[in-house]
């Protein structure tokens, strides 16, 4: 099946993530992939979103990977003017070359967020197990971080190592900086 053209994929998705991604973005794409699969037409995805839920992200990027992988059809995405954070993760589980931008499109690339208050409190034994569970915490979250930057990377000409140390001061990438860098298959005006 020939890619949708520039207009289909512009101005008629299937399947539009407008704003922060929460739980609740998880059960609407769930919703709208089931109509999508039983309809056998390809998925077009918009996003534009400001981030949100790292890990409602990540069950939407499954969702993808696993449509990709079973349906038999094929799933397109366009990032509009803002792809913050979460929304990243999002358009990495799509096939590169199946991945673009609008000409105003910009990435928001950054580290996953933490906010959490540690309390000790009792005996040192106690303590030292929180603090050990909070450190597993952060070393799962490094790693689901890191395989994520994988998935974006993969057939670009950027490493692991140079997008993650982007990362870590607030990556901003205009949509032609994504492009030259072959994260994304085109930039769609």
């Amino acid at each position: 099946m020939p890619r949708p053209t520039d207009q289909e994929l512009l101005f008629q998705p299937n399947l539009s993530i407008n704003g922060s991604i929460t739980p609740d973005t998880v059960g609407f794409v769930l919703g709208r992939l089931e109509d999508i699969r039983s309809n056998q037409a390809p998925l077009i995805a918009e996003i534009n979103t400001d981030g949100g839920d790292a890990d409602a992200a990540r069950r939407i990027a499954l969702e993808v990977r696993l449509f990709q992988r079973h349906s038999g059809q094929e799933a397109y995405c366009v990032g509009k003017s803002n792809v913050y954070s979460a929304g990243v993760t999002i358009l990495a589980a799509f096939t590169r070359t199946n991945r673009f931008l609008t000409d105003d499109a910009i990435l928001l690339i950054h580290e996953r967020r933490l906010d959490t208050t540690l309390q000790l409190d009792g005996p040192i034994r106690s303590c030292m197990q929180i603090v050990r569970e909070e450190l597993a915490l952060l070393e799962t979250a490094q790693k689901l971080e890191l395989a994520g930057f994988e998935e974006l990377v993969e057939g670009s000409d950027l490493t692991v190592e140079r997008l993650y140390k982007m990362a870590t001061t607030n990556c901003y990438m205009v949509a032609k900086d994504a492009f030259k860098h072959g994260l994304i298959g085109g930039v769609l005006a």
